[in-house]
């Protein structure tokens, strides 16, 4: 059932180590150029963070042959997209243009891969350092609830563990930023063997192949990449955390620690994750929402990343309604599912819900692009989208209730957010 998500998309490597995967549709007139660069926060260190999210805004500020903010003129001038993502495992920068203008983004790319330290200055950093500060501030330290996400990372993880800081990286760390660090960080990740570049859409095969080797192949690769070999601490007992916030009604973040992307509960936790909060017709929103009318808003999520894996609930309280008693209604749906199981309707209509986003989203050309560079990140192996379908049209109800017995009645964290005073 699932060759029918099988894409006929080849992949080969450069002699600098660069892996290059390939996907060819002539229904369309447009090309999706994705690189992803295996680094994120996670390869920072205490002291030196937010330097992956740092190089999200670097990348666009010039190399040696092209001019400050010229990236996004050139792309812009040819009638097509660009932008960038960090997470905490990986950094991506992307572009989609008409395919006649293939050669254009492949150029770019090569040239901040390749020769992004000559174009680096002070002045540059010192200015992106402004704009980071100020998006930290924007969209974390300003907004109602805008660092719930850094606490409950924070207290989830112990120091030790990279995912313990922000992506964006702590004001302090943005602050001490100097052009000697921030060059080592580039030198020692952004290189070719570190990265794999996606060329997905209507394109030319000779000309592809030869572009990418005018403009990549003489890059050269670094030695000594460095890999991260870490496993989270788990908790011993719950933590509760009390945050005052600008807000007029609280909010409750529940979050545990899970199994990691691809793990072997993970697609089981996807779909307890479904079942409990992720839309009106779900057990949380129906029980907390439109039945007790205790809640606002409920949802809930597995985020899996590559080394573990995190399970959220977030709830919003209805106003006059206590954090408590949100925390043990949400306890008392989790037992239940545990407790009475899930119904055979139930877990098809679940599955059914993902299929069809999934399916839904390879209609857009850099969303296939996207993927492919995501399945070879975690498996080595970018045709893996009947995998991963896969994965869920294989469990039992079992299994999503094992998952839920597994990993929810550990200790976790609960943050509260309530208004000031």
């Amino acid at each position: 059932m699932n060759n029918v998500f099988e894409l006929n998309c080849n992949k080969y490597k450069l002699q600098n180590g660069l892996e290059v995967i390939l996907f060819r549709d002539k229904t369309l007139p447009i090309v999706s150029v994705n690189i992803w660069y295996k680094v994120g926060s996670a390869n920072e260190v205490k002291g030196k963070t937010g330097f992956a999210h740092l190089f999200e805004h670097m990348m666009f500020q010039g190399s040696e042959n092209v001019e400050k903010e010229m990236h996004f003129r050139y792309i812009q001038e040819a009638g097509g997209t660009l932008n960038g993502s960090t997470s905490i495992d990986r950094t991506n920068y992307y572009e989609t243009v008409p395919s006649n203008n293939l050669d254009l983004a492949l150029w770019l790319e090569s040239d901040r891969m390749g020769f992004m330290l000559e174009g680096m200055t002070q002045e540059k950093l010192d200015n992106q350092k402004d704009v980071v500060m100020n998006e930290r501030r924007q969209r974390y330290e300003n907004p109602p609830y805008g660092l719930a996400w850094e606490k409950v990372f924070s207290n989830l993880f112990d120091k030790s563990f990279p995912y313990h800081w922000p992506t964006i990286g702590w004001m302090e760390d943005i602050r001490n930023y100097n052009l000697d660090d921030v060059k080592n960080f580039f030198k020692t990740y952004y290189a070719p063997n570190n990265a794999t570049l996606v060329v997905a859409g209507n394109y030319d095969e000779k000309t592809v192949l030869e572009s990418i080797n005018k403009y990549f192949e003489s890059i050269p690769a670094y030695p000594n990449i460095p890999q991260i070999v870490a496993n989270p601490i788990p908790l011993t007992e719950s933590k509760k955390i009390i945050h005052e916030d600008n807000i007029q009604l609280p909010r409750l973040y529940l979050a545990w620690q899970t199994d990691k992307m691809f793990g072997a509960d993970d697609a089981a936790l996807d779909i307890l994750s479904e079942l409990l909060g992720s839309n009106k017709n779900s057990r949380l929103y129906k029980s907390l929402v439109h039945e007790k009318q205790i809640a606002q808003d409920v949802s809930c999520f597995q985020y899996s990343a590559k080394l573990c894996g995190m399970f959220f609930i977030i709830a919003t309280a209805k106003p006059g309604v206590d954090l408590q008693t949100l925390h043990e209604e949400i306890s008392n749906e989790v037992n239940r599912l545990i407790n009475e199981g899930i119904g055979d309707d139930e877990l098809l209509r679940t599955k059914n819900s993902i299929k069809s986003t999934f399916i839904y989203s390879l209609q857009n050309i850099e969303r296939v692009a996207d993927q492919l560079n995501m399945y070879n990140f975690a498996l080595n192996e970018p045709n893996s989208f009947g995998y991963d379908l896969g994965r869920y049209d294989k469990l039992e109800r079992s299994h999503v209730v094992e998952a839920a017995k597994e990993y929810l009645n550990k200790p976790n964290v609960q943050l509260h957010i309530v208004p000031k005073g």
